[in-house]
């Protein structure tokens, strides 16, 4: 069965509550309360977007986020009362696409669900679409060695294909697109998340999963150079 959105979350009121509203405002919506239970459920049926807390009892969110990572590539929002930075980083490393801090406004917590998941349906479209004619190139090259496929939203690096993320993809692309000048975290929150909640810790991790991906030493970039205090710039 084909499913918007699953709600994992111990706390089985916050779990039921907030997928009967999210299912008021037709965005199919499911609930469990275990990771034993997430890892079935995900299995019997397909789901777009996940709900994550950090706390499921005696499991942690942060194992099963990694447990299906191996599989699954859908957004996952990490939902939490824990607010310490350190667990913010270790959700964005370990696969987690954003980390929301509860208490949260369940109306906002909606329009965020459904934001995500029209980037991501529209971004497996695009994917799934034919490709480009031989007389129109799809490759963008950005660096000694390295290209960006626009078709099949892989990046080439001196000869090793190798996948992105979703968001890593479109971050990627503006930057090449704006290659030569600085680009101010606020352009990049407007014009690629189009998304006013999330922080700009969320673009920094981003920049180094794709630093990893594309530099020889992610350390020492020399591709993608931050400007501090402003944002970054891809020469």
């Amino acid at each position: 069965m084909d499913y918007k959105v699953l709600m994992i979350d111990d706390d089985k009121v916050i779990a039921e509550s907030t997928a009967e509203y999210f299912n008021m405002f037709d965005v199919k919506t499911a609930f469990v309360t275990s990771y034993e239970d997430a890892v079935d459920f995900l299995m019997k049926n397909t789901v777009s977007l996940l709900l994550l807390d950090i706390n499921l009892g005696d499991k942690s969110g942060f194992d099963l986020c990694k447990k299906i990572r191996e599989n699954y590539d859908m957004p996952i929002l990490f939902v939490s009362a824990r607010s310490s930075d350190d667990d913010v980083l270790i959700a964005l490393n370990i696969g987690g696409d954003d980390y929301i801090k509860k208490p949260y406004t369940i109306s906002i917590l909606l329009a965020k669900v459904k934001n995500v998941i029209a980037r991501y349906e529209k971004a497996a479209q695009a994917s799934n679409t034919s490709a480009a004619p031989a007389s129109q190139s799809s490759s963008l090259s950005f660096s000694d060695g390295i290209t960006l496929d626009t078709n099949t939203h892989k990046l080439m690096v001196r000869g090793e294909t190798i996948s992105l993320k979703d968001m890593e993809y479109k971050l990627l692309l503006y930057l090449v697109q704006n290659r030569g000048r600085v680009v101010t975290k606020d352009e990049l929150l407007k014009n690629v998340w189009d998304d006013e909640f999330i922080g700009e810790g969320t673009i920094a991790v981003h920049i180094r999963h794709i630093r990893e991906k594309t530099e020889e030493n992610a350390k020492n970039p020399k591709i993608i150079k931050t400007v501090w205090g402003v944002g970054y710039i891809l020469e």
